[in-house]
């Protein structure tokens, strides 16, 4: 045996043809295959003979019919084939989609192509396609649910506004009770106030297009005056720290609810044996602002509620006015633009949240 023979045998490329788990085929310009490997008849469920002995398109999809042959026109005038994908139909009616790489050989009027199945991917794509349609779904209509909402609580606090206004404090001489409709007064102004931001961010195209310079110790006092009486009934004491850092860039309503919510919080869930404290300090840091958020209330067992803190509808205390609702919207408010926030908390000794907003570049 001369050299050049025992090249052919040592270096022959049938191997690969016979093992290579693609679909390997050569396919002349007449639409029928010349030659095929066994993954071919794997992936499609038929014989070698049945293969070779029907036009290729007869196994082809339908639908996939024109645009195939567009490309296959293309390739007898000599131009390659690169990631076509289209779909095959298996022996027992399941689609097979195929990716195709092909080089044409117009002179000896043969193709050869190499395919990958890929249906497992087109599956995770239609789920994925699913889940977002979904998602979408939901989406509208909870903000319907929420516009809704808002609308409908307006015409209430709207009339408690107008009908504040129209008591004569003048008649009224008990100094208790002119206080008290002062505060009554301002608190459906400050909550006619909110709806109105509310409905406003629920419109506009973008969270990021409504961010603004806010002063925390300004912001943090819009939300007390409107829960002015709760404070007081709490007998608590607040301690702000905001001279090293000041001001935030952030969505004005989504402050005020995490404001709102920690706040809230604090107060439902102060110790009974001691008085309620209350501190909030912020620095600057490379990455945004932190804020730290503490009080001195019955606390909740971190350790085995770490996973569920932001959750919705996780509760930590058997309270019947718990909804499990603040903690999630505030993890909400700050993550979806760009913020962080973790938790540490003992049973008895109270709760910190430390919550870090991003710069106005990063939030946007």
């Amino acid at each position: 045996m001369c050299k050049s023979d025992r090249e052919k045998i040592e270096y022959s490329v049938d191997p690969f043809f016979e093992t290579s788990p693609n679909l390997l085929c050569i396919a002349g310009f007449d639409g029928y295959f010349k030659r095929i490997n066994p993954a071919v008849c794997d992936t499609l469920g038929y014989s070698e003979a049945e293969l070779m002995a029907r036009p290729i398109r007869d196994f082809i999809h339908p639908d996939d019919l024109e645009r195939t042959a567009q490309h296959r026109t293309a390739a007898l005038k000599g131009k390659r084939l690169l990631n076509f994908e289209n779909r095959y139909l298996h022996c027992n009616g399941r689609v097979v989609w195929l990716s195709w790489n092909s080089i044409p050989m117009v002179d000896s009027e043969l193709v050869y192509a190499i395919a990958k199945d890929i249906s497992h991917i087109k599956s995770r794509e239609a789920q994925r396609d699913q889940l977002l349609t979904e998602l979408t779904r939901t989406n509208q209509r909870l903000k319907h649910f929420t516009n809704a909402t808002a609308h409908d609580i307006r015409s209430p606090v709207a009339g408690l506004v107008a009908l504040s206004g129209l008591i004569d404090t003048s008649k009224i001489e008990d100094p208790a009770t002119l206080e008290i409709l002062e505060v009554l007064e301002h608190s459906a102004e400050d909550l006619m106030k909110m709806l109105n931001r509310y409905v406003d961010n629920l419109n506009a195209e973008s969270h990021h297009s409504m961010l603004e310079v806010l002063n925390l110790e300004e912001s943090f006092k819009q939300v007390t005056a409107s829960i002015h009486c709760l404070i007081e009934r709490s007998c608590g004491r607040i301690q702000l720290d905001f001279e090293s850092c000041p001001e935030i860039c952030f969505n004005r309503s989504y402050l005020e609810g995490i404001f709102m919510n920690l706040l809230s919080n604090s107060i439902k869930y102060a110790h009974p044996g001691r008085e309620l404290l209350l501190q909030l300090r912020s620095r600057k840091l490379e990455r945004g602002v932190e804020l730290v958020f503490s009080d001195n209330g019955v606390g909740f067992d971190l350790e085995h509620n770490r996973e569920h803190v932001f959750q919705m509808h996780q509760k930590f205390h058997d309270r019947a006015d718990s909804k499990g609702v603040g903690l999630y919207l505030v993890h909400h408010y700050l993550t979806s633009l760009g913020g962080e926030i973790s938790v540490a908390s003992q049973v008895g000794e109270g709760t910190t949240f430390t919550l870090v907003f991003p710069d106005c570049g990063t939030a946007a």
